[in-house]
This record gives C-alpha cells, sequence and structure tokens, in this order.
C-alpha cells in the first residue's frame, strides 16, 4: 500500500469518526437523545499500527482527541465538504444561521467553511471548556508555530472568525503523500534546484569536502541530537555554513548535492525579487521563504549573499540606520531558521562580521589544484568520444589554472566543434580555441 491509499484509508475512518461527533452533538445541542454525553467521549479510530503519512503526523505530535478533531474539520472541508451541509440548518425563529455554529460561505458553490467557532461550537458545550480549548488556535500552539492551519480573519473580524484552512504542505501530506512543491514568484522567490551527479562527479578539496560531510552528518542526524538526546535547549536550531571561494568551484553543485544524498530540496533564493530599495520589503520578501521554510527540513542555498548579508554601513543618516536594522533582521531570522542555510560569497571578509560569527562551518573553495584539475578534464569529456591525438590532459591541467566550470565550458565549446564538423573526436585546436575563450572571459589574456 503506497502513501496514497494508506492515508485515504485512514481519512475514510477519520471521516467516520467526525461524522459521529457532528451527529453527537447536533442531537446534544436540540436536546434530542443521544447514547453519548459529549463529543470527547466518543475514540477516535486507532491508527497505532498505520504507516500513513497522516498517522505519522499523529504520532508524532502526540495529537489530543480535541486536536485531531480539528485536524479532521479541517480536511473535511477540502476531502468532503457534503458532510459539513448540516450546518446549514436555519434558526427558524429568527429565519438566519445559527450563530454558534460559525463558518463561512467559501467556493464558487458556497460551500460551508469552517471557522475556528464551528471547532468550538463541535467540542464544548460550556464556557470553560470552550475557553480552555481556545489555546489549540494560539500563537503557541504547534498548529501555529509549525503552519500546519492558516488562521487569518477578515479585515477588524475577530480571530473567532477566522476560517480553518491547513496549509498546502499539510493538505498535499494527508492526500497523496507527496511534499507540496511551492511555486516560483513573487509569493515564494526561491526556486527548487537540483542534479542529476552524483558526489564522485564533484571535484573538491579533500579538506573542503571533509567540512562539507559535516554539514551531511546534521542533516541526517541533527533531529536525534536535538531531540533524542535532549540538546534542543542547549543548541540553536538548525546549522549554517558559508560558502566562500572563486566562482566555478563548486558551491551550488555541493549545496544540490547535500540536498539530494540526503532527501532535502534545495532552494536557491532570487535575489532579484528580494532585495528591494523601498524600505521594509526586502524583510518581507525574505520573511516569504523563511515564514514556508520553517520545519520542513529544507536547505535554502543564498547564492552572491553578499547582496543581503554584507557588511553594515557607518550609520550617517535615516537611510543608513534602516538599513543596518535591516541587516539585523536578516540576522536574526537566520539565526533562528531550523534547517540548514547556506551562504555563497565570492570573498568571506564581504560578508558582515555578525553574520561570520554565528556559522557552524565556513567552508573555502579553492580553485582546483594541477591533479585536481587534471581529474575536472579526465571525466568532464562525453564517453562516447575519442581525443585527438596530441592532447595532453596532464599538461592541459597543469598550465591552466582553470575552475571547474571553466573547464566544462572548455569541453563544451571543443565538443560542439566536432559535432558541427560531422566528427566523434575532438580536436587539439578545437580545445585549444575553447581554453582560449575561456581566458577572454576571464580577462586572463593568453
Amino acid at each position: 500500500m503506497n502513501a496514497l491509499q494508506a492515508n485515504a484509508y485512514d481519512l475514510e475512518q477519520e471521516l467516520a469518526w467526525l461524522a459521529e461527533l457532528l451527529d453527537t452533538r447536533f442531537k446534544l445541542f436540540f436536546r434530542q437523545d443521544s447514547a453519548h454525553a459529549d463529543v470527547l467521549s466518543i475514540p477516535p479510530p486507532d491508527l497505532s499500527q498505520s504507516t500513513s503519512p497522516y498517522a505519522n503526523f499523529i504520532r508524532h505530535y502526540q495529537l489530543t482527541q480535541a486536536e485531531r478533531a480539528v485536524l479532521v474539520l479541517a480536511l473535511t472541508a477540502l476531502v468532503k465538504p457534503q458532510l459539513l451541509d448540516i450546518f446549514f440548518l436555519k434558526n427558524q425563529q429568527f429565519d438566519r444561521k445559527f450563530t454558534e455554529f460559525g463558518g463561512v460561505r467559501g467556493g464558487p458553490d458556497g460551500d460551508f467553511m469552517p471557522t475556528v467557532e464551528t471547532a468550538l461550537f463541535l467540542l464544548a458545550d460550556n464556557l470553560e471548556m470552550r475557553f480552555a480549548l481556545q489555546t489549540l488556535f494560539g500563537p503557541e500552539h504547534f498548529f501555529s508555530k509549525h503552519h500546519v492551519l492558516r488562521l487569518t480573519a477578515g479585515n477588524d473580524e475577530p480571530w473567532l472568525k477566522a476560517p480553518l484552512r491547513l496549509s498546502e504542505d499539510y493538505v498535499a501530506m494527508f492526500t497523496t503523500g507527496q511534499a507540496h512543491q511551492p511555486g516560483f514568484g513573487a509569493q515564494f522567490p526561491a526556486r527548487l534546484i537540483e542534479t542529476r551527479l552524483e558526489w564522485e562527479d564533484l571535484v573538491l578539496n579533500a579538506g573542503t569536502r571533509r567540512q562539507v560531510e559535516e554539514i551531511e552528518t546534521w542533516l541526517r542526524h541533527g533531529e536525534t541530537l536535538m531531540q533524542d538526546w535532549g540538546m534542543a535547549k542547549k543548541l540553536r536550531p538548525g546549522f549554517r555554513s558559508l560558502f566562500y571561494g572563486p566562482p566555478g568551484t563548486g558551491k551550488t553543485m555541493t549545496a544540490c548535492l547535500l540536498g539530494k544524498a540526503t532527501g532535502r530540496p534545495v532552494y536557491k533564493i532570487d535575489l532579484s525579487l528580494v532585495v528591494s530599495k523601498y524600505i521594509g520589503e526586502t524583510e518581507k520578501n525574505l520573511a516569504k521563504v523563511f515564514d514556508q521554510a520553517e520545519h520542513r527540513g529544507w536547505i535554502l542555498f543564498f547564492d552572491e549573499a553578499d547582496a543581503l548579508f554584507g557588511k553594515r554601513s557607518e550609520t550617517k543618516d535615516a537611510h543608513d540606520r534602516y538599513a543596518n536594522q535591516e541587516t539585523a533582521f536578516l540576522l536574526q531570522r537566520l539565526e533562528n531558521f531550523d534547517g540548514v542555510a547556506i551562504l555563497a560569497s565570492n570573498f568571506r571578509d564581504n560578508l558582515d562580521e555578525a553574520f561570520a560569527r554565528r556559522f557552524e562551518s565556513m567552508i573555502y573553495f579553492p580553485l582546483p589544484k594541477p591533479e585536481e584539475r587534471l581529474k575536472l578534464w579526465q571525466q568532464g569529456f562525453p564517453a562516447k568520444v575519442a581525443l585527438e591525438e596530441g592532447i595532453d590532459l596532464e599538461k592541459i591541467a597543469r598550465e591552466h589554472e582553470f575552475s571547474g566550470s571553466s573547464v566544462m565550458n572548455a569541453i563544451r565549446y571543443a565538443a560542439l566543434q566536432a559535432l558541427q564538423r560531422g566528427s566523434e573526436t575532438i580536436g587539439l585546436d578545437e580545445l585549444q580555441q575553447g581554453i582560449r575563450r575561456e581566458y577572454v572571459k576571464e580577462r586572463k589574456g593568453g
């Protein structure tokens, strides 16, 4: 049984349980005979042996009966809205809906959307219980802190009127069992980046590789360290690392491979949609990323991080003062982020010292040495092509201090030239021309 099937099986039981809760609550409300004295005396289905993502969520958070009922109520509006049609009952005495039921009309068909008020009506039949249950919807409850529910009331409306909306992440988890991937745009200025390569395809300095392995260890065992070993009280959440060094030395590729090796999505922040000249807009744009990334296990990759986390300027006017406040905001969000944040820069000294002090690791990506460049040249060519006699890769690697990306650019050019002339052999002249083109781009001459 796959995740989708397991979720469907479990949710059928949960919806049947909710139907019984609703039937009981309405019988009690209208003073009709009921087999139960209150709704919370009706036990939920036993999902202790289920391996569905939904059941795993219930076990992970050790949901109480009331929390579980709220979760199912929010889900019902999406997967079986007809179950909530009972709330359309009209108060005949006043010829209007029952105020107690809460709810709002939603969608093109005017379906009933449960609100916080609806959940309190369902679960509480007296004020004491109602007040106690209100904590489920407060900012400190994991429903809010972990972005399970999005509770947003209309303008000037009390929070009790907020619809019970599940975040898209949890809707995906509780239905298809697949993680929701947010779409790139103004509301989420970050792109999912992936690679088809493996670790053996990436040529790194041995010292750099060892430091990168520390991040991989955190990704695999960090949760155990923080939760099972009780270090959450002693250590900051998450992991922050600075990748610095010349362009083309593997910083982005390393971030992608860390995600691939540990099953974590890697999102590259698009600075063109984040950095704004308008006061307060940069923080808002970055908050859109951090808010969605919290508690998701994502890797956030900030390329050219100097634009966001660069050195603070000397305070000369109100604009400088606000810029420094903006940096302080970014620092706080970075420090509180519970995932892995990787900042990439060409130069270590370009970043504000306040950020530098807070990195768990600072990893230098140097230009490859001759033996590393030789490996790049050797494994960079297409497997099915031959090299013209006279091409000495060892000599080329020794004489040309290229980054990995420059090596691949030269190989790309030479391979395309060979294809253009209909050959599966790359010529020496084509390769030398590709090398010269890289020197021109890097303004090295030669």
